[in-house]
């Protein structure tokens, strides 16, 4: 007779077979960034399996121990912490961190006032909300223009964001359903490519699962001081990210739930919410209606219907970027929850159904309900008699996402071209020069304007960048419009570098400049100007990095000293 303990050998023999399916059936993946079989195109497999058996044999040992439960909140945040910044020294691939860090640096070179006043105006805003490029802007103010701080502050936000997971958890049922959340949140691989980004979407889910966290404790309370709490962060969460916009209408739902328990505090705290929240956003939307009505029209004219064009599916989420493990114990969960006729199942399940119906599948857009996947996921997970069975699976999966995200994951991504940026910005702080010369030349074989390199090149490095927009720009063709108005980078020609990048210091010699030509080619033509300059200059180094994956917009980095 076989003990029962054995049966907990199937777990991991699962998590191995099902590896090795997803990476047989790889061609089935059509994310946009980290699609299996572009990830694995220079792996050797057996040596990833064989690193996913150990760690599956290393889950299945720690999963007779328990010590870490015993500190749900602290064991979270410092795993999911620790975890993030192994991924801070990946370059930013996304050149819509080239807005964000313009705005940013408004506020930090101008100051909070004239931030909110030009929002929209001298500050190109194209369809962002405003709240977090104005924490980067004062931490940029407050601590100096350097990535690290920003990339402190989004590993913050993720951290937290577990935690808020597992407090959901807890608040609406048990600390073990909130803890398991929170543990299957980290099976999740694609979320870490995304945390040391300077971009929105880590932030959007923190706030918004922060605004759900706080709407449901008060209407579990009640109090005077939680409502207020809850109104300010709803107000908070609302100018995050107009994606979110929709999914606002969970927090009905939560009202109807709490109806149920006690209509009269749960109206009452509703109300109050709603009125606080919206005299606190009231003011914003009276002075920025006209570039808030922009940005909308934008949003359904031109963003929806691009972004359809990507045509990243469910079974590249469900399947090969969010653990099969999460999505089946989801799907169990539905029967479960049906069966024991749990009303407060419909607040975690509603985003999800949301989503089917909007028929959101692309996978950026879909992470602020990643924390509510996970609390499905846990539920399910929550209905196995034993213990060691619920760790073990948890257990298995983080493992599983680790090994992905920092084995697979990661190393593609430091092969992305964008790279160059990172390299080139660390060897100009290594030179004794205070100011960069940049000259960007047109892309050969693509569509972006070429100077968004310019905010990329600015992050990379501590020195003080020099470009003059309107001679760059002269030195070679634009985007039609034609090709513009439904372009995936139309954003890159309505923008343009600041004014601050213009200023120059004519005391400064030329011995105390560098200059930086971003070329897409090999050998391309310079225009009479920029051999100019580099003519009594030689070639420090070229940053050239072949790259690969839907993303790679061409940038090869030329330092002249």
């Amino acid at each position: 007779m076989i003990k029962k303990e054995n049966y907990l050998l199937l777990i991991p023999a699962f998590t191995l077979i099902t590896f090795i399916t997803l990476f047989l059936c790889r061609q089935a993946d059509t994310n946009m960034l980290v699609r299996w079989s572009w990830v694995f195109e220079n792996l050797n497999f057996i040596d990833v399996l064989l690193i996913m058996f150990i760690g599956v044999v290393f889950a299945y040992a720690l999963s007779s121990v328990s010590f870490f439960e015993s500190y749900p909140s602290g064991f979270l945040f410092l795993l999911s912490f620790l975890w993030a910044v192994s991924f801070w020294g990946e370059p930013d691939f996304n050149v819509d961190t080239s807005r964000y860090f313009i705005q940013a640096k408004h506020l930090e070179v101008y100051g909070a006032g004239y931030f909110f006043r030009e929002w929209g105006n001298n500050i190109f805003a194209w369809t962002d909300s405003p709240l977090l490029p104005f924490l980067y802007g004062l931490i940029f103010r407050f601590f100096g223009e350097e990535k690290i701080y920003i990339q402190v502050l989004t590993t913050l936000m993720f951290s937290l964001t577990v935690v808020l997971t597992y407090m959901i958890g807890k608040t609406l049922w048990d600390e073990k359903i909130g803890f398991y959340a929170g543990l299957l949140l980290l099976g999740i691989p694609y979320i870490f490519t995304q945390v040391p980004l300077m971009m929105v979407d880590i932030g959007t889910m923190f706030f918004f699962t922060l605004a759900i966290f706080t709407y449901i404790t008060a209407m579990e309370r009640g109090s005077l001081s939680l409502i207020i709490i809850s109104a300010f962060t709803v107000f908070l969460a609302l100018f995050v990210k107009y994606s979110t916009w929709p999914m606002f209408s969970i927090l009905l739902i939560i009202l109807f739930v709490y109806m149920k328990k006690d209509s009269r505090i749960a109206i009452r705290s509703g109300g109050l919410i709603a009125f606080i929240a919206a005299m606190l956003a009231a003011p914003i939307v009276i002075l920025k209606y006209d570039v808030i009505l922009e940005q909308i029209k934008v949003l359904v004219g031109y963003q929806k219907p691009v972004m359809d064009q990507w045509n990243e599916t469910y079974i590249s989420i469900f399947l090969f970027q969010v653990h099969p493990f999460i999505t089946i114990l989801s799907m169990f969960s539905v029967y479960i929850a049906i069966k024991k006729k749990d009303l407060k199942y419909i607040i975690i399940s509603y985003l999800l159904i949301l989503m089917f119906i909007f028929k959101i599948s692309l996978m950026r857009y879909t992470i602020p309900i990643f924390p509510m996947l996970a609390l499905m996921a846990s539920y399910g997970l929550n209905e196995l008699r034993s213990i060691r069975a619920r760790r073990l699976i948890a257990l298995s999966v983080v493992t599983f996402s680790f090994i992905l995200s920092f084995h697979v994951f990661l190393p593609f991504l430091k092969q992305h071209n964008s790279i160059t940026m990172k390299n080139a910005g660390e060897l100009l702080n290594s030179l004794n020069v205070e100011e960069v010369e940049v000259y960007t030349l047109p892309q050969l074989e693509g569509e972006i304007n070429p100077a968004v390199a310019v905010p990329l090149l600015d992050l990379a490095t501590q020195k003080r960048i020099l470009y003059n927009y309107q001679i760059n720009s002269g030195f070679g063709p634009r985007l039609s419009e034609e090709k513009m108005k439904m372009s995936l980078v139309r954003f890159s020609w309505e923008y343009k570098n600041p004014e601050f990048y213009e200023t120059n210091n004519n005391n400064i010699s030329e011995d105390n400049t560098a200059v930086v030509v971003v070329s897409s080619m090999p050998d391309q033509a310079l225009p009479d100007y920029v051999k100019e300059k580099i003519k009594n200059r030689s070639i420090l180094k070229i940053f050239n990095t072949p790259g690969i994956g839907m993303f790679d917009h061409k940038a090869i980095v030329s330092i002249y000293k």
